[in-house]
């Protein structure tokens, strides 16, 4: 919960932030073509831009200016144990999705979230060429732009509208879950993003999450009626030495422990060294 009195002022330059590093970003992306942002390679192989660069730059100060106080966990800064005893945390993605991003797909997104005591309190997952920024704050709600959005009303008896990585779909289909699959949604967050507006009906994620692609997913979808949690059923702390998770379910609070108990069921049935496919 919110520990002072709500800041909208402080709300509103924390999405004119995340807006302005999507900006920064555009200037690099091609839709349907190659960046042309320069293109280095991490451990493990995974792909960095000048633009994810510049946009965490450009976030670290506009952010570190509004909330002076507050540590700093971002994909592309160094981590440190100095982070592990703050009450306030900024946990962002500059660019979650940076493939899409580098082949000139869409379906990338700028995503922020300020943490108090292991939660999220405000966040925003912004998708800059779709012209879509979601929002929201700890106990007002969560908006697709101007508009209010809430999850969907999804049972579990019903066939679901599913976005999930193959190895853990084809798992759910041969455990019995009927589901319509929906094309591969590479940003995490704005795969996320999209069970809180209702478009999706639950969302996976393998066990490649890490804290800066989900903490700002996980308050909006909250805040439209929906969680996101582990296969036990447990919601999720933030800033935790270990910033990876488990596999991850998103979906409407009020079938969410149903979908997470058939979801581990399913998949307790195959290895987990197949759960690691994205």
């Amino acid at each position: 919960m919110l520990t002072a009195p709500f800041d909208d002022q402080l709300f509103s330059a924390i999405v004119a932030a995340a807006r302005a590093a999507g900006d920064l970003a555009l200037g690099f992306f091609r839709p349907d073509a190659l960046t042309s942002a320069a293109v280095a390679y991490k451990a493990g192989n995974s792909p960095v831009t000048e633009a994810d660069k510049q946009a965490d730059a450009l976030l670290q100060q506009r952010l570190g200016g509004l909330v002076p106080e507050a540590a700093w966990l971002s994909e592309e800064t160094p981590d440190g144990p100095a982070r592990l005893g703050a009450a306030k945390l900024f946990i962002v993605d500059p660019i979650d999705g940076t493939r899409a991003f580098m082949a000139g797909d869409r379906r990338w997104a700028v995503s922020v979230a300020l943490v108090e005591y292991g939660r999220p309190v405000m966040a925003v997952v912004h998708a800059p060429a779709l012209g879509q920024t979601f929002a929201a704050a700890a106990g007002r709600g969560a908006w697709l732009n101007n508009d209010l959005i809430h999850v969907s009303a999804a049972s579990p008896a019903g066939q679901l509208r599913l976005a999930a990585p193959k190895s853990l779909a084809d798992a759910l289909a041969e455990g019995g879950i009927a589901f319509a699959l929906a094309p591969k949604i590479p940003s995490l967050a704005y795969r996320f993003a999209s069970v809180a507006a209702g478009w999706l009906d639950l969302g996976l994620a393998s066990t490649r999450a890490h804290e800066w692609d989900i903490a700002a997913a996980d308050l909006i979808l909250q805040e439209a009626g929906g969680c996101l949690i582990d296969l036990d059923g447990q919601r999720l702390l933030y800033n935790r030495p270990e910033t990876q998770q488990g596999i991850l379910v998103a979906a409407p609070a009020h079938a969410a422990i149903a979908f997470a108990a058939q979801a581990k069921k399913a998949l307790g049935r195959r290895s987990a060294a197949l759960y690691h496919s994205g």
